[in-house]
């Protein structure tokens, strides 16, 4: 369990933080000085006054191995010495081949051909700009976009775009293209959102629907059935209309499977990937296509050509990073430790007592969500979670509250014990 230091940290590196730093999310004007974190280990965060916290939440998502995984360290440094960095337009090199062939053989078999970028945003800003230029090459008129209400995809302006409208996307919504949206097939409005989705679909001009499968992350940890997602993507592909899953956040295990659309048979066309890609190590993007896709883009016409690129495109040290990733998930132990995860999620959310205050008990994988009953809205902007995030703080647990909504999204790698502390707090704050 987290260890409280004696020493009184004088907040040097936190005070030169704020004279020269604007940190994301953060309405800087009343911002508390940022605690320093100076070191990582497994499940653990250190700050400079050496008191020790349990990142409950994978550091935003990403960090699924945990904190300075000696065995990643090792690899990256390797290729470090070998190659640290070469153009991808008309190179290659090895580790770029390695990761695109391995990740294939774990993505749906319908997968074809990756294509690299930086982060999530930018693999969602491929994906869209390869299903809407895969119509154009073939000169069908058809560029509608249909996404989930509630849905967040990144903060680029493609990404904003078909992503909700929102608190996050409010001072661009004038700029932002037009996109159809519908229900999230949650209980009770399953039948809602199929008959928004066929009725948009009796018009033949719709291009792509775009979707985070089982999982909505950043809209407050909202989850529905596989079958949901089966009956939706079958049906656009019945219609002719590219589909889009959004792994960003729930690849890589997080959902109890590899991949969330593991869990669905009608496969999606393209796949986004990052967060826990490079194990949470280094920014790298991943977006994966149908042979279908890949083949619209071939011609001798230079103008069909699919112009996007980045700087750092399939960067050999990322690229090493999410290989030594992918050699975790190799060892057996890493998906034991996934389901160890998984069940004891399960049996906590069996312990919980009936409390007024809880609203809604969520659970898909490793990723464990409640929602608390206010008298305020559910969102993002609800006051009680900054009241969560500093009582948690105090007991040397790192969460960031979607607002009203409490969620666990812990490092594979975190301890019986750790997972029973974190219960007990948030038993404790509820009373």
């Amino acid at each position: 369990m987290p260890e409280q230091s004696n020493t009184i940290s004088e907040k040097s590196l936190a005070n030169r933080d704020q004279q020269v730093i604007w940190h994301p999310y953060t309405q800087m004007k009343n911002a508390v000085l940022p605690i320093s974190i100076v070191k990582g280990e497994g499940a653990y965060l250190f700050d400079d006054a050496g008191n020790k916290y349990i990142d409950a939440i994978s550091s935003w998502w990403v960090n699924i191995h945990g904190h300075a995984h000696p065995y990643i360290a090792e690899k990256v440094n390797e290729q470090f010495l070998q190659l640290e960095h070469v153009i991808f337009a008309g190179f290659t090199h090895p580790k770029a081949v390695e990761l695109a062939e391995r990740l294939l053989q774990r993505l749906p078999a319908n997968q074809s051909k990756i294509f690299y970028s930086d982060n999530g945003s930018t693999a969602v800003e491929v994906g869209v700009k390869m299903a809407l230029q895969f119509w154009q090459n073939q000169n069908i008129k058809k560029n509608k976009i249909i996404a989930f209400k509630d849905a967040y995809h990144g903060d680029t302006f493609g990404a904003m775009s078909v992503s909700g409208r929102s608190l996050f996307t409010q001072p661009f919504n004038d700029f932002l293209f037009h996109v159809d949206f519908i229900d999230v097939p949650v209980k009770g409005k399953e039948e809602a959102s199929f008959s928004q989705l066929e009725k948009l679909l009796q018009a033949n001009d719709v291009a792509v629907f775009i979707f985070e499968p089982l999982i909505l992350g950043a809209g407050g940890m909202i989850m529905y059935e596989p079958e949901s997602l089966e009956k939706l993507v079958k049906r656009c592909k019945e219609r002719n209309v590219i589909t889009i899953a959004d792994e960003v956040m729930t690849g890589f295990g997080r959902t109890g499977k590899f991949f969330a659309t593991d869990f669905i048979n009608s496969k999606p066309d393209i796949i986004c990937l990052s967060k826990g890609l490079t194990g949470g190590v280094m920014p790298l993007g991943v977006t994966s296509c149908s042979q279908k896709i890949y083949d619209a883009f071939l011609s001798d016409d230079r103008t069909k050509t699919f112009y996007h690129g980045h700087s750092f495109t399939a960067n050999p040290l990322t690229c090493a990073a999410a290989c030594a990733s992918l050699d975790i998930f190799d060892q057996s132990e890493t998906m034991k430790d996934i389901q160890r995860i998984v069940q004891m999620h399960e049996d906590f959310i069996s312990t919980i007592p009936s409390n007024p205050l809880i609203a809604d008990i969520r659970q898909k994988g490793t990723i464990l969500a409640i929602e608390l009953k206010t008298n305020e809205n559910t969102n993002y902007l609800n006051t009680i979670g900054e009241t969560i995030r500093k009582f948690f703080l105090s007991k040397k647990i790192i969460i960031r509250p979607l607002g009203n909504v409490i969620y666990i999204l812990p490092p594979y790698c975190i301890s019986n014990d750790d997972l029973k502390y974190i219960y007990f707090v948030i038993n404790e704050f509820m009373g």
